[in-house]
């Protein structure tokens, strides 16, 4: 078993009923990407990136994201000390390994492209002094799906930056019970860490060292080119797509203890990849059909 799936195993101790949503978190993180969450409040995406942290040895911190939260509480800012006479550097939110970015599209457009620089670059600059992020970074942000008042939508090109996006949901009625019946603990506590951050880093590098074959690269750009010329979409998977298909694949090759990339890879994590990807038009709405059955149409007619 490898040590990521162990992580998956620890995390299924307080995230109840949610193995595959688990799996792919692990999965981005080890692809070396950062994960969108669209929930509704209450269903545990608090708890998953707490428990991200203990079993992973990160460090962690949370923002609340509000139309007054500014880019300076992200990054962070100078500040003058009158005792030594110099301007100090008193680090932002985001600074740390792991970053719960809650509720990112109540906030301001400016506040979100400071985050999106950081998730982009693994650096950022503050009054002209540039500093680099720890290694490894991940963001898990989340937004509300329902209650629009307030909000900021994100832009197409800011929710691709995000490996995957995914939904935790409600469980189902044996798991809710269980999470009732476990109310009273605190099972965060009883967490193992499995791996340290150093450990992490080199499990996102012997990821993207996994062999693929040239038949492997060709099923994912038949895929993407399916879908730009979809007649549902008005916008297909973009190269930035393909890149984040193929180090999902080899993530998850290594999750499975293998040295290289099957088809069964890229079909295992392709929905939560690309449905973020790709934009219904009109005729698609009008129909009622979704992201999720366009994309499993299209991996269904291609053949490797």
């Amino acid at each position: 078993m490898t040590d990521i799936s162990r992580i998956t195993d620890e995390i299924s101790k307080v995230v109840i009923g949610k193995r595959d949503i688990i799996k792919n978190v692990v999965l981005a993180i080890v692809a070396g990407g950062h994960i969108l969450l669209e929930d509704i409040p209450g269903v545990g995406k608090t708890t998953l990136a707490l428990a991200l942290s203990k079993t992973l040895g990160l460090d962690y911190n949370r923002i609340q994201f509000t139309p007054d939260v500014m880019p300076s509480d992200v990054i962070g800012f100078n500040m003058y000390n009158r005792e030594t006479g110099q301007f100090e550097y008193i680090k932002g939110g985001a600074v740390c390994n792991l970053l719960l970015a809650d509720e990112i599209n109540r906030t301001s457009s400016k506040t979100q492209s400071a985050l999106l620089e950081l998730m982009e670059e693994g650096r950022y600059t503050v009054d002209g002094d540039t500093r680099e992020l720890p290694k490894p970074f991940i963001v898990i942000a989340t937004q509300n799906p329902f209650g629009s008042a307030g909000t900021q939508r994100l832009p197409q090109s800011q929710i691709e930056r995000f490996m995957i996006r995914t939904s935790i949901g409600y469980p189902d009625a044996e798991s809710e019970i269980d999470i009732m019946k476990d109310a009273k603990d605190n099972k965060l506590d009883k967490l193992n860490n499995i791996i340290s951050a150093k450990e992490l880093m080199d499990c996102i590098n012997t990821a993207d060292n996994i062999y693929v074959k040239d038949n492997i690269y060709k099923f994912i750009v038949n895929i993407v080119n399916a879908t730009r010329n979809n007649k549902y979409l008005s916008l297909g998977i973009s190269p930035r797509g393909s890149i984040a298909i193929l180090k999902m694949a080899k993530a998850c090759a290594l999750y499975n203890g293998r040295e290289f990339v099957s088809a069964d890879d890229v079909m295992d994590i392709i929905k939560c990849t690309a449905c973020h990807r790709i934009e219904l038009n009109n005729d698609a709405r009008a129909e009622g059909i979704s992201e999720e059955k366009i994309i499993d149409s299209i991996v269904k007619e291609i053949r490797l």
